[in-house]
């Protein structure tokens, strides 16, 4: 299997993929219990969810489960949130603290070192790939990493996840016009919330390449998935009113990064 898709475009922004992906190896899926292979942790259809809506945007997509490995984990296994329940660079269990793994078959340190070498490192130099890529041609690149999650998951956070959650790492990951750009779109939708550098700080993707001292920016766009599946539960379906309600306003915020992006090489 090819652990990842890219598709080249002449934008300065580049859409990341990393947890849309739902191919496990069987060898992986062998090992998989029955909750592990409802792979409910996917962030279901987001990369249909953003298609078109940029003319010509640079696109890299894990096809690998974030149950092999976590494509926006740190290799190095270093938690992003220390302190608060979360899941690792290979996931014990889900996103309720459910095991996911059959009796006696949790991954171990072997699995890890050659899971990093055959899905996390090839995802990654594809990406970065990308990225040197657009800056040769912009002098600029602005990476923004698509995600979804369930609005209500106890283990994760209390309450409910507000429908638009920023991360910038506190401003760090990119210039603050794209950071206020991206929030006053989100705060002025209608009928949704959003919150910047909540719950979702951005994860290690953002962290990694945001340095905007260098011409290369990230942000983090961490969904609600209530606002664009039609439940968040299986058969997690799109709701293709929801989405449409929804992409006109994602649409606004990457148009406006684009226009943010090429205004700086003009």
């Amino acid at each position: 299997m090819s652990v990842f898709e890219v598709k080249q475009g002449t934008s300065p922004v580049i859409l990341g993929f990393p947890h849309t992906g739902t191919e496990v190896p069987p060898d992986i899926w062998a090992r998989l219990n029955d909750n592990g292979r409802l792979l409910a942790d996917t962030d279901w259809h987001i990369h249909r969810l953003y298609d078109g809506l940029l003319d010509n945007p640079t696109t890299v997509r894990a096809t690998f489960h974030r149950y092999v490995i976590d494509a926006n984990r740190d290799p190095s296994g270093t938690s992003l949130y220390p302190g608060q329940n979360t899941t690792g660079l290979i996931p014990e269990t889900d996103f309720d603290g459910k095991a996911i793994w059959k009796d006696g078959a949790v991954p171990a340190e072997a699995d890890i070192a050659s899971r990093l070498r055959d899905f996390h490192a090839p995802y990654h130099a594809a990406l970065l790939a990308e990225i040197e890529r657009v800056k040769a041609i912009h002098g600029i690149a602005v990476l923004y990493d698509c995600h979804s999650i369930r609005s209500h998951i106890p283990f994760l956070f209390e309450g409910k996840l507000p429908d638009f959650n920023i991360g910038t790492d506190t401003g760090k990951t990119c210039d603050p016009t794209i950071e206020q750009a991206t929030i006053a779109i989100a705060s002025a939708a209608a009928g949704y919330d959003s919150i910047l550098n909540g719950r979702f700080k951005g994860g290690w993707t953002t962290r990694h390449y945001g340095r905007p001292e260098t011409g290369v920016h990230a942000i983090q766009m961490e969904l609600a998935q209530s606002t664009h599946l039609a439940s968040e539960a299986p058969p997690f379906a799109y709701d293709g009113e929801k989405a449409d309600n929804l992409r006109i306003h994602l649409k606004s915020i990457l148009t406006r990064i684009e226009e943010i992006a090429l205004g700086r090489t003009r």
